[in-house]
């Protein structure tokens, strides 16, 4: 796979994971956030499974065709094939050629990439051009050390599982893992915290996907994933600095998010990642 910076949500993850997309920095500061935006930043404009380069994403449900142009997916200079999820196992089947397709792992199809990811029979397909999408690289809030919390993680009142899109468009199960309490603008604000599936049981799979007051002025309008850091003894940090847009925030053909019940802070939180695109009340530069 190609190199991402460290701790960024891949799309199977998602995290993504990944995807994310959060980072696992061991210690965090101004310097270290303001590297991992610059890390994230390149790996955007440059990575060949950059959310610029994605295509189409599309469940697999009992097939898809690819290739010609009255496929499911038409891909210029592939010829007909056809991708199956049955019983968990992801197979292409090009002729009588079949392939196992490994979710996390791209697969070379012509000029074309493919990543498979999601839950077993409900895996989604992504395809990536060597082309980017064009796009402005991202851009931040200045770091704001008040936008740091060290909170606690409650348990949840019901424990279970829900479906929810990830930040990269596809369907998982997540785990309702609880919640955090933080003082914001003056008054204290309650966070409900998933677990999203994908890189094996780690505690920066716990995520939190919020609204604030500039949700739709200078952020992303659905909103932004932030994930918790473990820092011993029970206790996180949550940092807004490392909050994140979604990838339908970078292109079109994500699915997008729904903001989560609950998690919306009516006190604008000026850090972490803005955006410049459509849907904003004014343009931002």
């Amino acid at each position: 796979m190609a190199a991402r910076p460290r701790g960024a949500l891949t799309l199977a993850a998602l995290l993504l994971a990944g995807a994310a997309l959060p980072f696992r920095a061991p210690a965090q500061s101004r310097a270290a956030v303001e590297r991992e935006h610059q890390e994230f930043t390149e790996w955007i404009v440059s990575s060949p499974l950059s959310p610029r380069r994605a295509v189409v994403v599309r469940p697999i449900g009992p097939g898809l065709s690819l290739g010609p142009d009255d496929a499911d997916i038409p891909l210029v200079g592939v010829a007909a094939a056809r991708l199956t999820d049955r019983d968990g196992r992801i197979t292409l089947q090009s002729g009588e050629a079949v392939t196992g397709l490994a979710r996390g792992r791209p697969h070379t199809l012509g000029r074309w990439r493919l990543l498979v990811s999601g839950v077993p029979g409900r895996a989604s397909v992504t395809v990536f051009a060597d082309e980017a999408r064009a796009g402005k690289p991202p851009i931040w809030f200045p770091y704001d050390a008040k936008a740091a919390f060290t909170v606690t993680l409650r348990a949840p009142a019901a424990p279970g599982t829900v479906r929810v899109l990830a930040p990269d468009g596809v369907e998982v199960e997540a785990t309702e893992s609880g919640v955090v309490s933080i003082l914001v603008g003056g008054a204290p604000r309650t966070l409900t915290v998933r677990r999203l599936p994908g890189a094996f049981d780690e505690e920066s799979e716990l995520e939190i996907y919020f609204r604030d007051g500039t949700s739709g002025r200078t952020t992303y309008p659905a909103g932004r994933f932030v994930a918790l850091i473990p820092t011993g003894g029970g206790r996180y940090l949550l940092d807004f600095n490392r909050a994140r847009n979604p990838f339908c925030g970078y292109n079109t053909v994500f699915p997008c998010p729904a903001p989560w019940k609950g998690n919306a802070i009516p006190f604008p939180i000026g850090a972490g990642e803005r955006y410049r695109g459509g849907g904003l009340e004014a343009p931002v530069h």
